[in-house]
C-alpha cells in the first residue's frame, strides 16, 4: 500500500474514533426527525375537530413487524479493500463467531436496539443477517474489521459492535430509518383535511332520511333537478343510468360517468352542468351547486365505504343532500360536526304499507303472480326457476354477476303486464337500482355469505337492515301492488324472519378510508425495495384513525397486487390496475387481467383485435349453463378493458369497438337467460353428481330423486322437504358452490368414479361367480 494512502487513510480513522463512543450506555440515536410530506394538508384558518383520538397519544401503536421484509444486500467492494487486515490482523472466524453470539445475548444491546425500533424479531433477524455478513464476506470495511479486531484481542468492549450492528439493520430494513415519515404519511385521524376546496366553502348538509319506498330520493333529485348544476352519487351504475335517464328526460341536460363508461349529451363532448356518476367517479375538485349522494349507509361497508367518506366530506357543492337510513342521521351529523357543518334532518315514512305474513309459502306450489323468491346463491336461483318452470309457471332471473343490460330486460319482463311471466327468482341485487312491480317477497333463506372487516368470508343470518332493504322492494309506490308482503319458503325460517324485522337497524358508527396513490408513492419513496402488497400491508399497520373511521379491507388490492407482482411496471401503473373491480372468483377474468397488465408492460396498445382473438369472438349462444358463466365472465373482461381504457387511452385505444361487441354479447347473455331452464336441463344431461349416481346405483333414495346436477344443490340445512320440492346439498353440490370445485374437475371426477365403479362391478361379479362355484361344489359333494 502506498505511503500517501496510508496516510490518507490513517486520517479517516483518526476522525472516525474521536467521534466514536468508547462504550454505549445510553438510549440510541432515533431516526432523523420526520418530513413535513403532509404538513401542507391543513389550510391556515380551518378548523377541523376530531373526536376520541386514541392513537393521537405520544406514543402511536407499536408496527405490525411481521411485514417487514429484510432487504437483500449486495456485495458491496468495499473502497478500504484490504485495509482493515494490513493495519491490523486477519480475523479468527472462530472467535469472530463466539464475539457475536455474546453480543446477541446480551440484554443492554436487545433493549437498547428496541429503543431504536428493533423488536424482539427484528433483532434476531437482523443479527442472523449482520453474522452471515461478516463470517462470510472476504474483507470488511476497516473500521468494522479494526473494531472486531480489537474485541478479539481483549482491547474493545463488546458493546462497540453496536453501531456497525444498528447500520447493517437499516440497510436490510430501510424503514426503520424513516419511521417517523411513514407514520405521518398513514396518518389518517384527520380526513376532512384532505379536502382544501371543500373546507374554503360553507357547505348546507341536508339528510333525508328514511325506509325503502318512502319518497326520500326522490326529494333530493327534485332539488338536483332545480339547480343550475349538479351531481348525483350512487351505488350501482344502474341507479346512475336511470338517474342520467330521468334528468335528460326532464329536459336537464345531465352526463354519465361510471368506471367503464363516459356518455355526454353536448355532441362536441362539452361538459354538463350535471353529472349522474357512481360514487367513486365522483370528482371532488369541481364545484357545484347541488350535491346528492345515495344510500349513506353503505360508508360503513367493509370494502366500499371509503367512497362514501370521500363524496360526504370532499365534494364542493353548497348543498350535499344525503339519503338513506334514519340508522346514520347520528353518526352524519358527528361528521359533519368535525368540519364545523350543521345537518338538517328531513324524516319520511314509507308511502305504501308491507305487512309479514303468519304462514309460510312452503311450496313452489303456492306461488302466486307478483311473487319474488329471495336467494343468495346462484346455485338455488338455477334449482328454484328449473322447479317453477317444470309447474308449468314462467320465471324472471335477477343475479349480481348478470349484465346490466341483462338484469334490465328480466326487470322489464316480470313488470310488462301482457308477459306471461309473473315470477322473479333473485338474489339480493334487487335490493337496490331496479324498479320491480312485486306484491309478495319470499326469503328462500336467512343466511348468506358475507365478508367482515378483517377480510373473512363467513356465513350469516342477514341483518336488520338487509331484511328491510329486499323486504321493502314489496308494494312499490309506483307499482300497481299498493301493498307489500313478506314471508318466507319455509316454515321455521319464518319466526327468525319476524324477530329480525322486530329489531331496529343497528346504529352508524364508523365510516370508511383507504390509502390513496399519493400515500403509496410517498411510502414507496421511502421503501423503493418493497412489493406494493407490502408496502399496503405496512401502510395499513401504522395507520392511525380516530373513532370514527376504520381502514378499508384491501384483500382484493392485495389479490391483484400479488398477481401482477413480477410484471415490470411504474408504481401508479401497477396501484392503478390494483384497484381495477374485477370478479377476483372467475379464472378467466384473473388470467385476462393478467394478460393486459403482461401486455401492457410491453408498450404494445391492446388493439380490437388482439382482445377479439383473446376472448374467442364472436362467441356463440350458451348451450349449458357453463356456458353462460363464461359469456358472463367474458362480458366483466370487456367492462375491464373499458374501466382501464379511461385511465390509459393510448394503451386501450378501441373503447367503441369493444362496448359494440359488448352490446352484443348483452343480448346473447340475454338470450340465455330466458332459456336458462333449457341451459339447466342441458347441463344436468352432461354433468351429474357422482356421488348421488352412486347412491343410485346401489339402490339408496338419499335425500333427492335421480341424479343431481352439480348446480341444483340448494339449502344444506334442511335436504328434502315434504312439498316434494328437492333441495339437494350433496358434498360435490357444496364443493362447486363455494368455488372449491370446477366443473370440469366434477366432469373428470365423474369419469374417474365410473371407471372406478366399473371396476369394483367386475370384481365384484368374479367374487360373486366364485361364491356361486363354490356353492355348487359344496352341493355336490353334500348328494354324494
Amino acid at each position: 500500500m502506498s505511503v500517501n494512502r496510508c496516510v490518507c487513510f490513517i486520517s479517516r480513522l483518526q476522525r472516525h474514533f474521536n467521534s466514536r463512543t468508547p462504550r454505549i450506555t445510553t438510549s440510541s440515536c432515533h431516526a432523523s426527525s420526520g418530513s413535513s410530506l403532509l404538513q401542507g394538508q391543513h389550510r391556515p384558518g380551518t378548523v377541523v375537530w376530531s373526536r376520541d383520538v386514541s392513537s393521537n397519544s405520544s406514543s402511536p401503536k407499536p408496527p405490525d413487524t411481521s411485514l417487514f421484509v429484510p432487504v437483500s444486500l449486495k456485495a458491496d467492494a468495499s473502497a478500504d479493500g484490504g485495509v482493515g487486515i494490513e493495519l491490523t490482523q486477519p480475523l479468527d472466524k472462530n472467535e469472530l463467531l463466539k464475539v457475536l453470539n455474546r453480543f446477541y445475548k446480551r440484554k443492554e444491546m436487545q433493549k437498547l436496539a428496541a429503543d431504536s425500533g428493533l423488536d424482539a424479531r427484528l433483532f434476531h433477524q437482523a443479527f442472523i443477517s449482520f453474522r452471515k455478513y461478516i463470517l462470510e464476506m472476504t474483507s470488511l470495511p476497516a473500521d468494522l474489521h479494526i473494531i472486531l479486531s480489537d474485541i478479539c484481542c481483549g482491547a474493545g468492549h463488546i458493546d462497540d459492535i453496536y453501531p456497525y450492528f444498528m447500520r447493517h439493520a437499516k440497510h436490510i430494513f430501510p424503514m426503520l430509518d424513516c419511521m417517523d415519515d411513514l407514520r405521518k404519511i398513514s396518518d389518517l385521524r384527520v380526513p376532512a383535511n384532505w379536502y382544501p376546496e371543500a373546507r374554503a366553502i360553507q357547505r348546507k348538509v341536508i339528510f333525508h332520511a328514511g325506509p325503502t319506498n318512502s319518497g326520500k330520493t326522490y326529494h333530493a333529485i327534485q332539488r338536483y333537478l332545480a339547480a343550475k348544476s349538479g351531481v348525483y352519487c350512487g351505488p350501482l351504475k344502474l341507479l346512475a343510468h336511470e338517474i342520467f335517464e330521468k334528468s335528460n328526460d326532464a329536459g336537464v341536460p345531465c352526463d354519465l360517468v361510471t368506471g367503464e363508461e363516459r356518455t355526454f349529451v353536448d355532441p362536441e363532448g362539452r361538459a354538463a352542468g350535471h353529472v349522474a356518476c357512481t360514487i367513486e367517479m365522483c370528482s371532488v375538485t369541481t364545484p357545484y351547486e347541488v350535491a346528492v349522494i345515495d344510500e349513506i349507509q353503505m360508508i360503513r361497508d367493509p370494502s366500499r365505504g371509503w367512497a362514501w367518506t370521500r363524496a360526504l366530506l370532499g365534494l364542493c357543492a353548497e348543498e350535499i343532500h344525503v339519503c338513506g337510513e334514519p340508522a346514520a342521521i347520528d353518526f352524519i351529523k358527528e361528521l359533519m360536526f368535525t368540519t364545523g357543518e350543521e345537518v338538517e334532518v328531513h324524516n319520511y315514512q314509507r308511502l305504501t304499507p308491507f305487512s309479514i305474513l303468519d304462514h309460510a309459502v312452503e311450496s313452489l306450489d303456492n306461488l302466486r303472480p307478483g311473487d319474488c323468491i329471495v336467494c343468495f346463491s346462484k346455485n338455488d336461483i338455477y334449482s328454484i326457476s328449473r322447479q317453477i318452470e317444470a309447474r308449468g309457471q314462467e320465471c324472471a332471473v335477477i343475479y349480481g354477476s348478470l349484465p346490466p343490460g341483462t338484469k334490465l330486460s328480466q326487470a322489464k319482463k316480470f313488470n310488462d303486464p301482457d308477459d306471461p311471466c309473473k315470477i322473479l327468482v333473485a338474489t339480493d341485487a334487487i335490493g337496490m337500482g331496479l324498479n320491480l312491480s312485486i306484491k309478495r317477497i319470499i326469503f328462500n333463506s336467512l343466511v348468506k355469505p358475507n365478508v367482515n372487516e378483517k377480510g373473512e368470508k363467513q356465513m350469516e343470518t342477514i341483518s336488520t337492515s338487509q331484511a328491510l332493504q329486499i323486504a321493502g322492494r314489496a308494494g312499490r309506490f309506483s307499482s300497481k301492488f299498493k301493498e307489500g308482503e313478506v314471508t318466507t319458503m319455509h316454515r321455521d325460517d319464518l319466526p327468525v324472519l319476524k324477530e329480525i324485522l322486530s329489531h331496529s337497524v343497528d346504529p352508524i358508527e364508523t365510516a370508511g378510508l383507504h390509502p390513496t396513490a399519493e400515500q403509496i408513492e410517498m411510502f414507496a419513496y421511502h421503501l423503493p425495495d418493497a412489493t406494493l402488497s407490502n408496502l399496503v400491508d405496512i401502510f395499513v399497520s401504522l395507520s392511525q384513525v380516530d373513532g370514527l373511521y376504520f381502514v378499508c379491507n384491501i384483500d382484493d388490492f392485495k389479490f391483484l397486487a400479488d398477481m401482477i407482482q413480477h410484471i415490470p411496471l411504474n408504481l401508479r401503473s401497477r396501484y392503478v390496475f390494483c384497484t381495477a373491480p374485477i370478479n377476483k372468483k372467475q379464472p378467466f377474468v384473473c388470467t385476462s387481467f393478467l394478460k393486459f397488465a403482461r401486455q401492457f408492460s410491453r408498450d404494445e396498445p391492446l388493439t380490437f383485435d388482439w382482445v377479439c382473438r383473446h376472448i374467442s369472438w364472436p362467441l356463440a349462444p350458451p348451450k349449458n349453463i357453463k356456458d353462460l358463466v363464461h359469456l358472463e365472465a367474458v362480458h366483466d373482461v370487456l367492462d375491464l378493458y373499458l374501466w382501464l381504457s379511461y385511465r390509459f387511452m393510448d394503451m386501450f385505444p378501441d373503447t367503441a369497438s369493444i362496448r359494440e361487441i359488448q352490446r352484443e354479447l348483452d343480448d346473447i347473455i340475454q338470450q340465455g337467460v330466458r332459456n336458462i331452464t333449457r341451459l339447466i336441463r342441458a347441463s344436468d344431461t352432461t354433468v351429474t353428481d357422482p356421488l348421488q349416481a352412486q347412491s343410485n346405483r346401489h339402490g339408496q333414495t338419499g335425500r333427492g330423486t335421480g341424479s343431481t346436477h352439480f348446480l341444483t344443490g340448494s339449502r344444506g340445512q334442511r335436504g328434502q322437504r315434504a312439498s316434494g320440492q328437492m333441495m339437494d346439498s350433496s358434498l360435490a353440490s357444496r364443493l362447486v358452490r363455494d368455488g372449491l370445485l370446477t366443473p370440469d374437475l366434477l366432469q373428470q371426477l365423474q369419469r374417474e368414479w365410473s371407471k372406478d365403479q366399473k371396476q369394483d362391478n367386475s370384481s365384484q361379479r368374479a367374487l360373486d361367480l366364485e361364491h356361486q362355484s363354490n356353492n355348487k361344489g359344496k352341493r355336490k359333494k353334500k348328494k354324494k
